[in-house]
């Protein structure tokens, strides 16, 4: 891979109300609003070779509207978060005050997984990504796997309660570049800590 075009699927159904979904067996499709943003994602951020998408069907959607006909790729190491109890609530339910309570190995209750966990399998993902030998490939995934590079890229750690991340907003890197951000995304997991920890 010589550039990676990073993306946050366009709008769906839950994002607009807020509701969290990490358990990819539950369709959540784009609004129309999301449907426009997804194309308007191809045109802003060009032609690619591959474009890589997660197990959930707001990823595919973005990704097959974004770029027709260009070969997909599955990558479930990008999945969103499972988020145990709180999945189907809105981020106001209680998941916004323990994410800032929690440690980055902490498990959320109900099943959920750690942000630590997220990291070292998104860090998986991001390597397949980096192995590939498409010269330009696109990801289509969730807010936190894009925002993780995004801070990694301005040399920061992952926090624990992440900014948001504009839909179907395209971030274009290069492989370089990425890769140094995966590499310091791999560093924290070694040593996982909040800066003010």
């Amino acid at each position: 891979m010589r550039e990676l075009v990073l993306a946050r699927h366009a709008e769906s159904e839950f994002s607009v109300l807020e509701k969290l979904n990490g358990d990819a067996s539950v369709e959540v499709r784009l609004t129309e609003a999301g449907r426009a943003q997804a194309r308007e994602l191809g045109r802003k951020a060009g032609p690619v070779d591959l474009v890589a998408h997660t197990e959930f069907s707001r990823t595919r959607e973005t990704a097959e509207l974004a770029w027709p006909g260009v070969p997909l790729l599955e990558l479930p190491e990008l999945n969103e978060f499972a988020f145990g109890r709180f999945e189907g609530t809105r981020w106001t339910d209680g998941f916004d005050e323990w994410i800032l309570t929690s440690t980055p190995a902490e498990d959320v209750p109900g099943g959920g997984e750690s942000r630590l966990a997220a990291v070292q399998r998104f860090v998986r993902g991001y390597r397949t990504l980096l192995d590939r030998a498409e010269e330009r490939v696109a990801l289509v995934a969730h807010g936190a796997p894009v925002r993780y590079v995004l801070l990694a890229l301005e040399s920061k750690p992952p926090e624990p309660l992440l900014e948001g991340v504009d839909p179907a907003k395209p971030f274009t890197i290069d492989a370089d570049a990425f890769g140094r951000a995966v590499d310091a995304l791999e560093a924290w997991a070694a040593a996982p800590a909040w800066l003010d920890d």
